[in-house]
């Protein structure tokens, strides 16, 4: 299982970014998600999505401004469109990878390099 994320930089307050998730192995037949770590914070849920993309799991903090998605037909990738970003969504996400979409939201089995995202005020 491998997972490279990518798309992040630096974005105003109110702003929009979309992240990307690549998924090679085994991951595209896993449920996925993101986690960000701010500095000097733990490491905390962003979002989840099922294999299908049926289900879909956010944090409190992100609905409404944040979307997850997948395509598991051409690209095996996953993707966070996030919009109206704010100061505090300033971290490292990391997108990852786990059996079940339940234990995802806890945590990942597998994970990929982060892509720094900041959001100046």
């Amino acid at each position: 299982v491998q997972l490279q994320a990518s798309g992040g930089g630096l974005v105003q307050a109110g702003g929009s970014l979309r992240l990307s998730c690549a998924a090679s192995g085994r991951a595209f037949t896993y449920p996925l998600a993101w986690f960000r770590q701010a500095p000097g914070k733990e490491r905390e849920f962003v979002a989840a999505i099922s294999w299908s993309g049926g289900t879909t799991r956010y944090a409190d903090s992100v609905k409404g401004r944040f979307t997850i998605s997948r395509d598991n037909n051409v690209k095996n990738a996953m993707y966070l469109q996030m919009n109206t970003l704010k100061p505090e969504d300033t971290a490292v996400y990391y997108c990852a990878a786990a059996a079940t979409i339940s234990s995802l939201v806890r945590n990942g089995d597998y994970w990929g390099q982060g892509t720094q995202v900041t959001v100046s005020s």
